[in-house]
Parts: C-alpha cells; structure tokens; sequence
C-alpha cells in the first residue's frame, strides 16, 4: 500500500500565498505546463464555437416533417456548446492566458468541422462525427492534463459528459429518421 503524502504545513501555505500575487489562481503547486493547457484549452474554445455556429444553422434550416423536434435538439445543443465556450474562455483566462475569439482562424484552431449539411440526416450525420471529436479530443485533453491540473480536469470532464449525452441523442435521432428526412 502506498504511504499517502504529507500534507503542506499551514504556514507553508500562507508563506507561499504571498509570492506571485499577480498570477492569481496559479500557485506555486500547479504542475502543468501552463501555456501547452491555454493552447489546448484555445482549440477546445475554437471547437465549441464552430460547434455554435454549426449547431445554429441546423438549427434555422431544419426542414420537413420531422424538422421541428429535430431543430429543438439541434438549439439545444447549440446553447450548451456556447456554455462549454464560456466555461473554456473562463478558465483560460484563470489560467493567465487570453481567450482566442478572432473569427479569422476559427475553422483552422478547432478540431471539428463545419460542414452544413442539406438534409437532417446530413445535419445530423456532421453533428454527430463533430460531437465523437470532440468525445476523442476531451479524452486526450484529460489524459495529457493527469493530475497536473485537476480544475481543468474536472472542467473537461463535465463538459465530455455532456458531448457522450449529446452523441447519443444524435444517433436515437438518426435511428427514427428515413434516409431521404
């Protein structure tokens, strides 16, 4: 069995609160490699946001019998996306970095894609390769972090939760629509 380490002595922590003021929630005892988590946190930003935009224009163009329940999905999923974008963009900045919002490299920065889609199953289809993405990429994310960063961690691993529910919703969608919907 493995000793469990000892605990910081209380006047350790209050000696070592005082230095480096200015990185505000950065202490001394974070072990990542900061600026490698803001790049990674920036694509997972550019990958929500792309996922927004996706998500909205499904939205707008659902069309047919089916378009109405279909299109409610794809506004909610859109609005929990710009949640994950929010939360993303908070966190960098907790972290000392710059949230990257610049329209002109978004598609470049983020993992998914934005393909349109003409038809629901289309729409569908590419929301759901996007969400399997970003399910794969989370994971990455949380590996590479290990016990490194625990609050982005714990961040990725809410938000990776919510895209597993939002892939399975997809493929029950893709199920009970015909091909041609």
């Amino acid at each position: 069995m493995t000793p469990k380490p000892a605990l910081t002595p209380v006047k350790t922590l209050r000696m070592h609160a005082r230095k480096h003021l200015e990185r505000g929630a950065v202490t001394d005892g974070y072990t990542a490699d900061r600026t490698e988590v803001i790049k990674q946190l920036n694509e997972a930003l550019a990958t929500e946001l792309l996922c927004v935009l996706r998500y909205r224009r499904h939205y707008f163009m659902a069309k047919g019998i089916h378009a109405k329940s279909v299109a409610a999905e794809f506004l909610a999923h859109s609005n929990e996306e710009q949640a994950h974008a929010d939360r993303i963009a908070a966190r960098i900045v907790q972290l000392g970095g710059a949230p990257d919002f610049a329209p002109d490299g978004l598609a470049g920065r983020s993992h998914a894609e934005y393909v349109e889609g003409d038809t629901l199953n289309d729409m569908i289809l590419e929301d759901l390769v996007a969400e399997r993405i970003a399910i794969d990429s989370y994971r990455d994310m949380i590996t590479f972090l290990g016990h490194d960063d625990p609050t982005t961690s714990t961040l990725l691993k809410e938000i990776l939760a919510v895209e597993e529910e939002h892939a399975e919703e997809l493929a029950d969608l893709l199920e009970g629509l015909p091909e041609k919907a």
